[in-house]
């Protein structure tokens, strides 16, 4: 059995070589749900403070069959989460990334290795051109991984969102392909 989620481990021989990048399962779901409601992954997203495990269970029944969703494994234990969520129609060419790493793994790369995963199933799998998200602005690790992974800039969210007590903006940003 994995060790819980909670469980203290040692970090200091942290490799992100280590890392196994593999699908999201349902019974993933309260893992997910206590990496999302961890204060530093619930400020830069758009998560509302203490969600049910149950809200996440139907958030992953509910994905598309063409949404990628991924998880993030370090020694048994899941540190990240991130998708992809296909758009519809005429949009079918695009995706919005979403991604939440756990509070005691950010920036030690993580965020990197799921990041790459989704590029690569999204070039060469799925044949998304362009892959759009929102990211707030003073959230500048999540803007510099994005930036190097060649994201842009298009735009900013005015008041974008409401967290801790007042609106904060947000960049629009994408990567297009080819």
């Amino acid at each position: 059995m994995p060790p819980a989620q909670n469980q203290n481990l040692d970090y200091a021989d942290f490799d992100r070589s280590d890392i196994t990048v593999r699908a999201t399962r349902l019974d993933d779901a309260a893992a997910i749900t206590e990496i999302m409601n961890l204060p530093g992954v619930r400020h830069g997203t758009l998560r509302q403070p203490f969600q049910s495990v149950e809200k996440t269970r139907k958030f992953i029944e509910s994905a598309s069959p063409n949404d990628i969703t991924v998880l993030a494994e370090w020694r048994g234990r899941i540190i990240g989460n991130a998708g992809l969520h296909r758009k519809v129609g005429r949009q079918l060419h695009a995706a919005s990334l979403g991604i939440g790493i756990h509070d005691d793994f950010a920036g030690k790369g993580v965020g990197s290795v799921l990041l790459s995963a989704l590029i690569d199933a999204a070039d060469n799998w799925h044949d998304i051109r362009r892959i759009e998200l929102s990211v707030f602005t003073d959230n500048t690790a999540g803007i510099h991984l994005y930036e190097k992974f060649g994201f842009q800039h298009e735009g900013i969210l005015r008041q974008y969102a409401f967290r801790n007590g007042e609106y904060v903006d947000a960049y629009m940003m994408a990567r297009l392909r080819g």
